[in-house]
């Protein structure tokens, strides 16, 4: 009976627990962070190049090199197709590169689930735009569908996948919404009701808190699967030159996520526990009447 209660109390006690990782995991917007700092620096550096003659930009540092004489920079090979010139030394100039990097404009942001912000102290120019209020510190993310501006030389083919992948994009983000909103949710009904059964001492009612328990968890791993999955098609979408993102940026979760994660898997265990909490519960024997024994035909 000690053993049972105990079981029932710690199950109870994780899933409170539970309950205020989660609710904390929604109302953050410490989901999904991107660090843009070091690209910025680096358009900065790459728009205030020099441009002596003789002097080649390198996107890492800038070191002035000399051209190779024309008549040292060519080396001729017979063969019997005729005379073929190959460059001693190939250099690809990084301008195209970097000027369509460069075009597109990164912050440093945060993401949750309600509203995407300018990270504070990150950039000094978003920063002075906030403070003089021609750029709102954070933006409410839609779930509702509206089409995105798009440059009008692109083809329909691409327009019409670019749509398409809106639209699958929004399906991702309804999905991670709703089913957090109804893990919470059933979690929360399943712990007045495992209360209910620990203060009455009803078996069953705590072992059908357990399995509510479990049931919240598996709705929050499909939660927060397709939010990764929903993150992951974003970095992968085409093309990329529009939703790509520059290697020198720096991205990864938050701790908004690794609370939900938290919040999960203390949901779990005390599925687990409140469902096990009954079977430890002794066995109750009802007396049986005993009939008279019967002799000669006569009670």
């Amino acid at each position: 009976m000690a053993a049972m209660r105990t079981l029932t109390v710690a199950g109870l006690f994780l899933a409170f627990c539970a309950l205020g990782l989660i609710a904390i995991a929604m109302s953050t917007d410490n989901w999904y962070e991107t660090d843009a700092r070091r690209h910025r620096e680096r358009c900065k550096n790459y728009s205030n190049k020099r441009n002596d003659p003789g002097y080649i930009y390198i996107s890492n540092h800038n070191l002035p090199l000399r051209m190779l004489p024309k008549e040292n920079n060519v080396e001729r090979k017979g063969s019997s197709g005729g005379i073929l010139l190959r460059a001693k030394r190939h250099f690809l100039p990084p301008a195209p590169a970097m000027e369509s990097l460069c075009s597109r404009q990164f912050n440093s942001t945060i993401t949750g689930l309600w509203k995407k912000c300018h990270r504070e102290g990150f950039d000094l120019e978003t920063e002075d735009l906030i403070f003089k209020g021609l750029v709102r510190r954070c933006t409410t993310i839609k779930y509702y569908y509206s089409s995105s501006a798009l440059p009008k030389n692109l083809p329909i083919n691409m327009t019409k996948s670019i749509r398409q992948d809106e639209w699958h994009a929004l399906h991702l983000q309804r999905m991670t919404v709703s089913f957090i909103g109804m893990a919470i949710s059933i979690t929360f009904f399943g712990w007045i009701i495992g209360v209910l059964g620990c203060c009455k001492e009803h078996d069953l009612m705590q072992y059908v808190a357990g399995l509510l328990f479990l049931m919240g968890g598996t709705c929050c791993i499909i939660s927060l699967c397709t939010c990764v999955a929903g993150i992951n098609f974003e970095l992968s979408r085409y093309p990329r030159y529009m939703y790509g993102i520059p290697e020198d940026i720096s991205h990864g979760y938050g701790w908004s996520m690794f609370c939900a994660w938290g919040g999960l898997g203390l949901t779990l265990l005390a599925g687990f526990l409140c469902t096990l909490a009954p079977s430890l519960y002794p066995p109750q024997h009802s007396p049986v009447a005993r009939k008279p024994r019967q002799e000669n035909g006569c009670v």
